[in-house]
């Protein structure tokens, strides 16, 4: 039994009144008329199929990104990775080492929180990957990295194409438990892209060099205004990807280090980087994300506002603490236009905010809104933690 679109009986039926078919063309007119609905409705259903599966955004681990696929055994001598495409999923360039958490040989111990497995990067050595993506949108690589031996370790990032490489010093342990994790950004300008991983490094001991655990990307979305709020993202909910399993937040570089911030909307303008938050990890005032201000008055983020200038309006933020031990006498301070406030914070370390605010006139039809901590802090029982305030719900409305 032959499907007919129910929108073509009309002109089926017309055609059959104006005595369409003749006597010696009715079976081939049958015929052809019994197979054009076929034929549309194959593309039909194509046109349909195709734009009922859309490309989803990439959020999550690439192509073996905890290193939990191993090197044949053949192609591993000790720790040493010999062969260029023996890691899976992955290009590898000079001395790479493939290891496992735990002591290691020479008195060493290196911390794996995110799996088994990982990297390291000897002198000179990296690890490249290609993934698909969209030309125009911005991505965010967040990958774990800590040093393993030397004080003056560097991570050199670089996007292909995309621009200038980027180093990213570790030398400074945010977390003293090997969780340290950052985010980095890049602009898509093809439709394939190669993210590499260098050590640029020359240690006395080749096989020191950066350790890599776990490689993730994520595409960031458009941002968008809340109603009556000038602020975009105030609620740190556009974030880089956060690992689920194991997070002791990601770290988002300096702008000197990363051009296109992983925080949409916000400008990491410090010398030290800013902490990306959970909600399943930490303690967050409000929604799914918030900062932590983890390296006092080296780490502030900022925003550049539309205004209009002699107009008054009303910031407003909450601070708090992120439930990790994070104590003492906090002091998270606010500039608008002219206008500054500091808010103090008492932390137990125990979770906790509240919320400030205060009016000030703009100068100008663009107004930058900054915050910074005020003092330096780590946590109660592990001085090698760095951490400090929380920052959320961050709104700018006009006020009379």
């Amino acid at each position: 039994m032959h499907l007919w679109p129910f929108f073509l009986d009309p002109l089926y039926r017309g055609l059959l009144s104006r005595r369409f078919f003749t006597s010696t063309k009715i079976q081939y007119n049958m015929a052809l008329f019994t197979t054009i609905p076929f034929a549309f409705l194959l593309a039909l259903s194509h046109s349909f199929s195709d734009a009922a599966v859309p490309t989803r955004p990439l959020d999550g681990l690439v192509a073996n990104g905890d290193f939990e696929q191993a090197p044949a055994k053949a192609n591993l001598k000790k720790t040493l990775i010999l062969g260029k495409y023996s890691l899976p999923k992955w290009e590898l360039n000079g001395l790479v080492e493939y290891v496992s958490g735990g002591p290691q040989p020479g008195g060493f111990f290196l911390a794996v929180p995110r799996g088994v497995h990982a990297v390291r990067l000897g002198n000179e050595a990296s690890i490249s990957q290609q993934i698909t993506v969209k030309p125009g949108s911005t991505y965010a690589l967040t990958f774990a990295v800590t040093r393993t031996c030397a004080q003056d370790e560097v991570l050199r990032i670089s996007v292909v194409p995309g621009g200038q490489p980027t180093d990213l010093p570790v030398q400074t342990l945010y977390s003293s438990d090997g969780g340290d994790t950052y985010s980095f950004a890049f602009r898509a300008t093809s439709k394939v892209a190669k993210f590499t991983f260098h050590n640029p490094g020359i240690q006395e001991d080749p096989t020191c060099g950066p350790l890599i655990d776990a490689v993730a990307i994520k595409e960031m979305q458009p941002l968008t205004y809340d109603k009556g709020n000038l602020v975009k993202n105030g609620g740190f909910e556009n974030g880089p990807h956060l690992f689920k399993n194991f997070s002791t937040g990601v770290l988002l570089p300096p702008m000197q280090m990363d051009r296109i911030s992983p925080l949409p909307g916000w400008i990491v303008e410090s010398l030290k980087p800013v902490k990306y938050i959970d909600r399943k990890h930490f303690s967050v005032p409000s929604g799914f994300a918030a900062i932590e201000l983890v390296a006092g008055r080296e780490s502030a983020i900022a925003q550049i506002v539309r205004t209009v200038a002699n107009q008054f309006y009303t910031l407003s933020f909450t601070v708090g603490d992120a439930k990790n031990g994070c104590h003492g006498s906090m002091m998270v301070e606010a500039f608008a236009a002219k206008q500054i406030l500091k808010v103090p914070y008492v932390s137990q370390g125990k979770g906790g905010f509240k919320t400030a605010s205060f009016r000030f006139q703009a100068i100008s039809n663009r107004t930058r809104i900054t915050f910074y901590s005020a003092y330096y802090h780590t946590k109660l029982h592990d001085f090698g933690h760095m951490c400090g305030p929380v920052l959320d719900d961050v709104r700018v409305i006009p006020s009379r």
